[in-house]
C-alpha cells in the first residue's frame, strides 16, 4: 500500500515527541510544547485506529459508501443533504489563528501516521481504500457527523406522526428516552463524603459501542499541561472526560432541544425553466424559491453531488438549502418538505477553542470560563479542583424560540417560530453530591424529553448509603442492576384474575423477583421474556393502527420511527396515561402472562440472552461477545429494545473514577481495548473488565510506562 501524505507543520518532526504506553497500550505523550503535543495525538492516534479515522472521516464527508459498499448509502446521502462537511468548513474558517494552528497540527500528525497505521490494518487491503491527505477541517467535520443526532431532532419527525395519528393533545405520548439517542451517568461526590478529603468525578457515557471504541484512552504532557483523559478519535484534546492533575471534568447529555425542522414551502424560481421532468423547477432544471418569514419569495441554494458506491452504481442526490437551513427531507415525510436549522451551521461555532483551554485548566473556574465559549453538543458538567472547588452547569448553544419549535415541524413562513438569540446556560450550587443522568433537572428549561428519573434516583440512592467513598468503591455504583421502571407493569399483575395455574405460577416469581437485572438471574430473562410481549401485544391493539405502518422519508431515521421500539421504550407511560382510553391494558397484560407461561422459558441466565451487538463498519459475522447484566434504566444502562431484542448495541462507551485527592489513584476502562486493530494484544483486552463493571488502574508514573519508538 503507498499513501503520499503532506504535512504542513513545524511539529512534523520525528524527535518532536515520546510515546510510552502502559500495560493496556494506552499512550501517553509528552512533547516540548503544545502544538507538538498535537502532532503527536493526530500520528499516535492514526497508528493506533487508520481504519477509524478513515471511516469517521469519510462518514463526515459523505463518501463513506466508496468503499463500505451499499449500506452507507442512507447516510452518505443524509451527511451530504444536512452539508455537515461545508459547516465544518465554515467553522474552520472562522477559528482564531492559535486554535487553527492547533488543530492543523493534529492534522499533519494524522497525516503522518497513516501510512503505517493503515499498513497494520487488513481492512484496508480488503476493502481497497487507500488513505489520502486530511484537510484541516476534518476533525470539525467528525465532530458534527458525530453529534448531528445527539439532539434527537429525528424525534420531531417521530412526534408529528403521533400528532397526525392521534391529535395533538397526545404529541408527547412517547417522551423516553428513545432509540439512537445518547445517555449518561455522571456524579460528583465532594470531599466531605470521600476517604481523603477531595473530590471523586464518576460516570459512564452512553453510546452505541462500536468497534473500535468511540473513546480512546490517552494522555497529553508537555510543559504547559500534563492531562489524561477520553479522547475522541479524529479530535485533538479531550473535549468530554479529563483530569489534570490539579482539577477534573466530566460531561453528559444534557438532553436539550437545540435543532429545529422548517417545512418548507417551495415553488419554481420565477426565472426558471421547465425541467425535462415536465415539473417546472422543481427536478433538475430551474431555480426554486421558498417562502420565507416575511411573506417574501427567497432563493434556494442548489446542486447535485455524486455518491460513489463499491459494488453498485453511484447514486446522485439533489442539495438544497433554504434561509434555515439545508433541506433533509423533500416531500418524503407526509409529504413534507424539511430544513433543518442547527446551531453550529448558524453560528459558525463548534466551541473548538474551548479544547485547548480545558487542557490548560488548573481550577474550576478556569474550567467554568472555557466552557462559556462551548457550542456542540450541550452538556451538563461536573468539575471538581483539588483545593474543593466544585461546578454543576450546562455548556452549550441553545436557541431561544417558541416552544412549538421544540416540539414538531413548524412553517418557515411564519415570523414567530424564527430564531431570537441565544439561551442562559444553568448552573447550580453543589449540595450533598451532584448526580446527572439526562433526567430532568438544570437542563430542564432548555429540552422537551428527558431520561426517566430511575437512574439518577438509584445514583443518590447509593451515594447516600456512605460518607467515605474510595475511587474503587465507585465500581459498585457503575454495576447496579436495579431496574425501578418494572415498577409500573408488575403492579398490575396482583389485579388480574382468571389466571391458569401456569400463568398464577409465573405471576407468583415475577412479584417475588428482586427486580435486578443481574447477569447470573434467570428471573431477568422471564421478565424481559414477559415486558417483550406485553410491548408487542400493544403496538398491535388497534388504538395505535395510526402509528403501526413501516416508515417513510428518509431512511436515516427510520430507528427513530418504528412502533415497537417507541413501545417498549415508552412502556411505563403507555400502562399509566389517560390518553388512551381505549387501550385495554390489563387484557394485554394478562394475555402476555399467559404466552409466557405457556412458552415454558427455560432459566437461561440473564447474560445468555443479552449479549453485546456492537456496531462495526465491516462487521464480523464469526466474532464472539460477552453476555452482560444490567438494561436500559439500569445504572450499568445495557440498553436492550424491549419487544425487538435482549441483545445491546447501546451501553457504556467507557467508564471514569477521577480522584482529585491523588490522581494516579483513578480508575477508568473501555468496552473493547487501546487498540482499534482487529487481532492485536490490545484490541479487546480491557473487554472482560468493562463486561463486569471493573476498571483498570490509570497510571502517571513515567517509570512505570514504557518507552517506544516513534
Amino acid at each position: 500500500m503507498s499513501v503520499s501524505l503532506v504535512t504542513n507543520t513545524d511539529a512534523a518532526d520525528a524527535d518532536a515527541f515520546e510515546l510510552f504506553r502502559d500495560d493496556w497500550g494506552i499512550p501517553h505523550l509528552r512533547a516540548p510544547d503544545a502544538h507538538r503535543l498535537a502532532y503527536a495525538q493526530g500520528r499516535v492516534t492514526a497508528l493506533d485506529r487508520a481504519w477509524q479515522l478513515e471511516v469517521e472521516r469519510h462518514r463526515a464527508q459523505g463518501s463513506s459508501a466508496a468503499f463500505l459498499g451499499p449500506d452507507s448509502v442512507a447516510w452518505d446521502r443524509f451527511a451530504r443533504q444536512s452539508r455537515l462537511a461545508d459547516t465544518a468548513r465554515r467553522c474552520h474558517e472562522a477559528l482564531d489563528p492559535d486554535t487553527a494552528a492547533w488543530v492543523g497540527a493534529y492534522v499533519d500528525g494524522v497525516n503522518d501516521g497513516l501510512a503505517r497505521g493503515a499498513a497494520r490494518d487488513e481492512r484496508f487491503a480488503r476493502t481497497g481504500h487507500t488513505p489520502t491527505a486530511w484537510e484541516p477541517w476534518v476533525p470539525l467535520g467528525i465532530w458534527i457527523a458525530t453529534h448531528i443526532l445527539f439532539a434527537g431532532f429525528a424525534t420531531k419527525l417521530w412526534r408529528e406522526r403521533v400528532a397526525r395519528a392521534l391529535g395533538d393533545e397526545a404529541v408527547t405520548l412517547f417522551a423516553t428516552d428513545g432509540p439512537g439517542t445518547a445517555g449518561s451517568n455522571g456524579w460528583l461526590v465532594p470531599g466531605d463524603r470521600t476517604e481523603t478529603g477531595s473530590a471523586i468525578i464518576a460516570g459512564d457515557p452512553h453510546r452505541f459501542i462500536e468497534d473500535p471504541g468511540v473513546y480512546q484512552q490517552i494522555r497529553l504532557s508537555c510543559p504547559e499541561y500534563d492531562v489524561l483523559g477520553l479522547a475522541v478519535p479524529g479530535i485533538p484534546g479531550l473535549g468530554h472526560f479529563g483530569h489534570t492533575g490539579s482539577a477534573a471534568w466530566a460531561i453528559t447529555n444534557a438532553m436539550a432541544d437545540y435543532q429545529d425542522l422548517y417545512v418548507e414551502q417551495l415553488r419554481p424560481a420565477a426565472n426558471a425553466r421547465p425541467d425535462e421532468g415536465g415539473k417546472e423547477g422543481m427536478g433538475g432544471g430551474g431555480g426554486i424559491e421558498a417562502l420565507g418569514p416575511d411573506g417574501t419569495w427567497e432563493p434556494v441554494h442548489r446542486h447535485t453531488e455524486t455518491i460513489t458506491v463499491a459494488g453498485a452504481d453511484p447514486v446522485e442526490v439533489e442539495v438544497l438549502e433554504t434561509a434555515r437551513g439545508p433541506v433533509i427531507t423533500h416531500g418524503g415525510t407526509a409529504g413534507q418538505t424539511l430544513s433543518l436549522r442547527y446551531p453550529p451551521r448558524v453560528r459558525r461555532d463548534l466551541g473548538f477553542a474551548v479544547l485547548p483551554a480545558l487542557l490548560r485548566a488548573r481550577t474550576v473556574a478556569d474550567l467554568d470560563r472555557a466552557l462559556d465559549g462551548w457550542a456542540e453538543p450541550v452538556n451538563v458538567v461536573h468539575a471538581a479542583d483539588s483545593e474543593g472547588g466544585l461546578l454543576h452547569r450546562v455548556a452549550g448553544a441553545v436557541p431561544l424560540r417558541h416552544r412549538a419549535n421544540r416540539l414538531r415541524p413548524v412553517p418557515a413562513w411564519d415570523p414567530q417560530y424564527a430564531w431570537r438569540g441565544w439561551a442562559e446556560t444553568p448552573a447550580e450550587p453543589v449540595q450533598g453530591f451532584a448526580v446527572m443522568a439526562n433526567a430532568r433537572g438544570i437542563a430542564s428549561p432548555l429540552g422537551v424529553e428527558f431520561a426517566p428519573p430511575h437512574r439518577a434516583d438509584r445514583i443518590r440512592e447509593l451515594l447516600s448509603g456512605s460518607a467515605h467513598w474510595s475511587p474503587k468503591a465507585m465500581a459498585d455504583v457503575h454495576r447496579d442492576t436495579r431496574l425501578a421502571s418494572a415498577a409500573p407493569l408488575l403492579a398490575l399483575l396482583p389485579g388480574l384474575d382468571g389466571l391458569s395455574p401456569a400463568a398464577l405460577a409465573l405471576r407468583t416469581r415475577l412479584l417475588a423477583w428482586d427486580r435486578h437485572m443481574a447477569a447470573e438471574s434467570t428471573d431477568a430473562t422471564v421478565f424481559s421474556a414477559f415486558r417483550a410481549r406485553v410491548v408487542r401485544r400493544l403496538a398491535a391493539d388497534p388504538a395505535l393502527a395510526g402509528l403501526a405502518g413501516a416508515p417513510t422519508g428518509p431512511e436515516v431515521f427510520h430507528p427513530w420511527l418504528y412502533l415497537v421500539p417507541r413501545v417498549g421504550y415508552a412502556l411505563e407511560g403507555l400502562l399509566t396515561t389517560a390518553l388512551l382510553p381505549a387501550l385495554d391494558r390489563a387484557a394485554h397484560v394478562r394475555a402476555a402472562l399467559e404466552e409466557t407461561a405457556a412458552a415454558d422459558t427455560p432459566d437461561t441466565p440473564w447474560s445468555e440472552v443479552h449479549r453485546l451487538a456492537p456496531w462495526s463498519a465491516l462487521p464480523d459475522p464469526d466474532a464472539q461477545w460477552p453476555g452482560l447484566g444490567g438494561d436500559h434504566d439500569c445504572v450499568n444502562a445495557t440498553s436492550t429494545v424491549p419487544g425487538f431484542t435482549d441483545l445491546t448495541a447501546r451501553a457504556s462507551a467507557a467508564r471514569y473514577v477521577w480522584d482529585l485527592a491523588r490522581r494516579e489513584d483513578s480508575l477508568w476502562a473501555v468496552p473493547l481495548g487501546a487498540d482499534g486493530v482487529t487481532g492485536s494484544p490490545h484490541h479487546l483486552d480491557q473487554l472482560p473488565f468493562w463486561a463486569q463493571c471493573e476498571l483498570v488502574p490509570v497510571v502517571t508514573d513515567w517509570a512505570l510506562l514504557t518507552k517506544e519508538s516513534v
